[in-house]
């Protein structure tokens, strides 16, 4: 079977979130599936299990090198992309869904730049012990900025949202495992998103580290799904003072993986639009043995 390497939410190859898209060429276990995302070892990995279906999707499983999870944001951007080559190529497709565990996705396509829509947000448990998250990032109390909360958001994964006052605490992050098991096993499996207020309402510039709750948990040079959370979060709480927002994330630049997310947030009626975006390349095509 065939299979695909890319990188997401980058500016040029070699950059962004890698991503393995594998297409099956005959009916795979849960298990196997499983073993070939233990086996290539990237954050995730998905399988394109259908052409497209009645229901105008495309049905698609995303792999850790650990679990199946049921939405993430890089796989969901990466995987619409290999699709619209090798199924839609001649087609003028604008929009193409994935059948995730979570739900559809849709995600939209301009040259080569793509935009997925998100569910709507969970806005889930405040950490109310800010000392928690200062051990888990060995960063000090006053690190964290206290004019907001910390809070576990979610439009598909969970993600723990954590504002610290400057790039310069942002960069010195590093997990503790000891803490942030303990955090996992009486709190909430979650991943962890930090990002920096300074500037950012100036500037609509937000600089972000994601640390991810798969075995020895692994910082993400870019992550979609979180930064979705974290636009319901920043809009919900005001932080920009406008209703409709659109703005950058950095993410990646301190392991070497720079990455550029486009954000857009709205709410109408209680209802939120929140749309994350960016560029795909391919790097390679390879055949599964």
């Amino acid at each position: 079977m065939d299979f695909y390497i890319v990188d997401v939410f980058a500016e040029q190859k070699y950059q962004g979130n890698q991503l393995a898209v594998v297409i099956p060429s005959e009916t795979l276990s849960d298990k196997e599936m499983q073993n070939i995302a233990n086996e290539l070892n990237y954050n995730e990995t998905t399988f394109i299990l259908s052409e497209k279906l009645d229901n105008g999707g495309y049905d698609v499983r995303i792999f850790t090198p650990d679990i199946e999870v049921p939405f993430a944001g890089h796989p969901t951007i990466g995987t619409a992309f290999i699709i619209k080559m090798l199924y839609e190529s001649n087609a003028h497709t604008q929009c193409i869904t994935l059948n995730l565990a979570v739900g559809q996705i849709n995600v939209y396509l301009d040259n080569d730049y793509l935009t997925m829509k998100q569910n709507q947000p969970q806005f889930k448990q405040v950490i109310k012990d800010p000392t928690m998250m200062s051990n888990i990032l060995n960063i000090d109390l006053e690190d964290i900025d206290d004019r907001l909360p910390i809070q576990v958001v979610s439009t598909g994964l969970p993600a723990v949202i954590v504002p610290v006052k400057s790039t310069e605490v942002l960069n010195k992050c590093s997990v503790n495992h000891y803490f942030y098991q303990s955090f996992i096993e009486e709190t909430i499996k979650a991943n962890i998103i930090i990002f920096s207020t300074e500037l950012s309402k100036d500037k609509h510039l937000v600089n972000t580290r994601v640390y991810l709750d798969d075995s020895g948990f692994p910082e993400d040079p870019a992550t979609g799904s979180a930064n979705g959370n974290l636009a319901a979060y920043l809009h919900y709480y005001n932080f920009f003072d406008e209703n409709h927002v659109l703005y950058e994330v950095e993410q990646g630049v301190k392991m070497g993986r720079p990455s550029k997310l486009n954000i857009e947030v709205s709410q109408n009626q209680n209802i939120y639009e929140i749309l994350v975006g960016g560029k795909v390349f391919l790097i390679a095509k390879g055949t599964w043995l």
